[in-house]
């Protein structure tokens, strides 16, 4: 019998960015993709507000409430029972009070059932950052694009492409290792900065579209599998396969057979035993046959 996978740890993490052993993670939103991701073996799942683009139709990710993030969170800790889970902290829950911000993570651990919650910014939250760590929560960072924070920052654009942003993003990163940070999530930014980011803090770095230098890199579950429609390709996103077509064609087979009556077939259905039909009608049977 096959041993129950050890969920990994910031301790762990730490550990494999010393020894230079890529740490991998999955963003995914639901039981069934949990479940899946870590079957695959992922070190790490993110339930990403993300969501709010992939699974329920909005064009960012600001819609997004917490209680969407909570609801989808119990659900891939629920698929991903040995899996170290982060939830995002969505719009605007972590830039009030820091005793609002403590409530929305404490119901993303409490009800959602993560194990670390991520905020996106730099220097500008560190404090909120070293209070959510005080707390006894281990908070991942992310910089570079953000996407809450897209319409300020002029769309999906690159980051770290001349001097003054790089310097910008490093002591972003710093200031949230010293915060307190267990790692920090680069975003959309050039690979050149983020290996230096990635070289000079301690803490691992998770790369997506930020090159080949990050510690560990994350991709969205949908993404990875090609499952949209219509699939829109990312440059930074490789896709292992098309289940988006697959998905397609299948359903289209089923309406197809559906409308020609071929299905069900004789193999899909059950019979009853002698004489049932005849008991439901009684003496109308023959007028029914007839």
């Amino acid at each position: 019998m096959a041993a129950v996978k050890k969920p990994l740890n910031i301790v762990k993490m730490k550990k494999m960015k010393e020894n230079k052993e890529p740490i991998t993670m999955v963003t995914a939103y639901d039981y069934p993709s949990a479940l899946l991701a870590e079957e695959a073996g992922v070190d790490m799942i993110l339930v990403g507000d993300s969501l709010g683009n992939v699974v329920l139709g909005y064009n960012s990710t600001i819609p997004v409430t917490l209680d969407d993030m909570v609801y989808h969170s119990r659900s891939v800790a629920r698929g991903a029972e040995h899996t170290f889970i982060v939830a995002d902290m969505p719009f605007m829950t972590y830039h009030g009070s820091i005793d609002e911000s403590l409530r929305g993570v404490r119901r993303l651990m409490q009800e959602g059932h993560a194990h670390a919650v991520k905020l996106e910014g730099g220097a500008e939250i560190a404090d909120t950052v070293r209070t959510i760590v005080s707390a006894g929560v281990p908070v991942l960072g992310h910089i570079g694009l953000t996407p809450q924070s897209v319409n300020q920052i002029g769309g999906f654009r690159v980051q770290g492409k001349d001097a003054q942003d790089a310097k910008r993003l490093l002591e972003d990163a710093k200031a949230l290792e010293k915060a307190g940070a267990f790692a920090v999530v680069l975003e959309l930014v050039t690979e050149e900065v983020a290996e230096a980011i990635s070289r000079e803090l301690s803490i691992p770095t998770i790369g997506i579209g930020a090159g080949r230098g990050c510690d560990g890199q994350v991709l969205v579950f949908h993404d990875i599998v090609q499952y949209a429609s219509p699939y829109i390709p990312k440059r930074f996103v490789k896709t292992y396969s098309d289940v988006g077509s697959l998905v397609r064609e299948s359903i289209a087979n089923y309406v197809k057979e559906v409308k020609e009556r071929s299905f069900p077939a004789q193999e899909h259905v059950f019979t009853a035993e002698d004489g049932v039909v005849e008991s439901l009608y009684g003496n109308r049977k023959a007028e029914v046959d007839n």
